[in-house]
């Protein structure tokens, strides 16, 4: 048996949602990130980002700047003892503008790609875990690999919220990050 995961979405749960984030000085966490990544992984979580970047496919978002982000996040956990234990990413989009990309995946949420690749990669438990997010994707992506799915009302989330799309429905509705590791202490 694996190790249970928390996945979060990155924009509009662990930083704030401010469009694409195409240089580092765009990148803003919320004052709780920290806190909630340190809270889960004492639980014996393993923390993970998973997040679509369609911004790279769109040409407006170079791949090394979404890679620097998360080395960027790394950095400021490393400063308190802390870390995630994984970082994936989807740039691609069936109709980018950008060749590179173009193309039908199995990783952009809510299919469950990123997931499945970060089960393989860390031995995680997905019975066991829970995806966090601002968008119903992620809540659906939840579903999709049998884990159960926590909505924030960051981000996108309050818009969200209000008009889920037929069949989805989150295990919890809350309004931040923290208020959703709470949730999965309670587990």
């Amino acid at each position: 048996m694996g190790t249970p995961a928390v996945f979060l979405d990155r924009d509009g749960t662990l930083i704030e949602d401010v469009g694409y984030v195409d240089r580092l000085d765009r990148l803003k966490l919320y004052p709780w990130s920290f806190e909630s990544v340190r809270l889960l992984r004492r639980a014996g979580y393993a923390v993970v980002v998973v997040t679509n970047q369609a911004g790279v496919a769109r040409g407006m978002v170079q791949e090394a700047t979404v890679v620097e982000a998360f080395e960027w996040i790394q950095a400021r956990l490393a400063e308190i003892g802390e870390r995630l234990d994984g970082h994936y990413y989807c740039p691609h989009l069936p109709d980018a503008p950008l060749a590179a990309y173009r193309r039908e995946c199995s990783c952009h949420k809510p299919l469950p790609g990123m997931v499945e690749e970060a089960a393989r990669d860390l031995d995680l438990d997905l019975s066991r875990s829970v995806v966090i997010g601002d968008r119903w994707t992620d809540v659906q992506l939840a579903s999709a690999v049998g884990a159960r799915g926590v909505l924030v009302e960051t981000g996108y989330g309050v818009t969200q919220a209000a008009s889920p799309p037929n069949g989805a429905e989150a295990d919890a509705t809350v309004g931040h990050l923290l208020d959703a590791v709470g949730w999965v202490l309670r587990l």
